[in-house]
């Protein structure tokens, strides 16, 4: 199956469904349904922004922390 075909599939799934339900947790951004998270849902939102996180190169950080440095430089009036 292409990868074209995959995701079309994936577009269409219930969020009543195990999948649906797990890719709703990690994507809850709402500080106000994240604390209402039990414990389960917790743990699998942190293991996924886990290894997103991980999956992050050290070019990557290094781009977004200039970025960020340059940003408040400029905030500053630097």
């Amino acid at each position: 199956m292409k990868w074209s075909e995959f995701k079309d599939y994936l577009i269409g799934i219930a969020p009543e469904t195990p999948l649906g339900r797990i890719v709703a947790i990690r994507a809850e951004n709402n500080p106000d349904i994240l604390k209402n998270f039990t414990k389960e849902q917790r743990h699998i939102r942190n293991e996924w922004r886990n290894r997103k996180a991980k999956a992050v190169t050290q070019t990557e950080m290094d781009n977004y922390l200039n970025m960020m440095k340059n940003y408040f430089i400029g905030l500053s009036g630097g």
